[in-house]
């Protein structure tokens, strides 16, 4: 039998069939709880606007990224992080 055409393997390498998909960095440390005081750990989930990175793009599991969340509006609130890009002075 002939292969597949081409288009096909094209699409499949365009949409990450082979992709490697990246694992949460939370679960591989085992520290067990996200601490809002840890500032320099938590600015790697923030963008250069201020905002929480989404789940896609860090590759956090589904619980630490509603912990990570959690710890963010926690610093923000005691003033550790930028709630707005203007603030980072």
């Amino acid at each position: 039998m002939a292969d597949a055409p081409t288009r096909f393997k094209k699409r499949d390498d365009k949409f990450g069939a082979a992709r490697r998909r990246r694992t949460c960095s939370f679960c591989g440390d085992k520290r067990g709880v996200i601490d809002y005081k840890e500032v320099n750990r938590l600015r790697r989930f923030i963008s250069d606007r201020a905002k929480i990175e989404p789940r896609r793009k860090t590759g956090n599991c589904t619980q630490h990224q509603h912990e990570l969340t959690v710890a963010l509006k926690r610093a923000r609130h005691m003033a550790l992080l930028p709630c707005a890009p203007q603030h980072q002075g």
